[in-house]
């Protein structure tokens, strides 16, 4: 799970180790136990940012024509495609 500072809570941290993930939250400045965080998967992070807002670009999918959950999915998954193509 990736998040900002914001959200560096223990609460957080505890229902993400619940589910058997691992919250990647850098700490805040007065947190006084500091937990295991990687910068670089981090900095990743902008990766997944910039996908969607490629995603939102596209009326259909920002407007959500499509009202069945599969008819959405498949329209996010050509318009992925899409942009894959186009980055190569």
């Amino acid at each position: 799970m990736l998040a900002d500072n914001g959200y560096d809570r223990n609460a957080i941290r505890a229902k993400a180790a619940e589910r058997t993930a691992w919250a990647n939250i850098p700490p805040k400045a007065n947190r006084k136990v500091c937990f295991v965080f990687s910068s670089w998967v981090y900095r990743q992070r902008n990766l997944v940012e910039w996908f969607f807002n490629k995603i939102k670009q596209f009326r259909g999918i920002a407007t959500r024509y499509d009202k069945c959950p599969e008819n959405f999915l498949a329209a996010v998954k050509l318009v992925a495609l899409r942009l894959w193509c186009n980055d190569l």
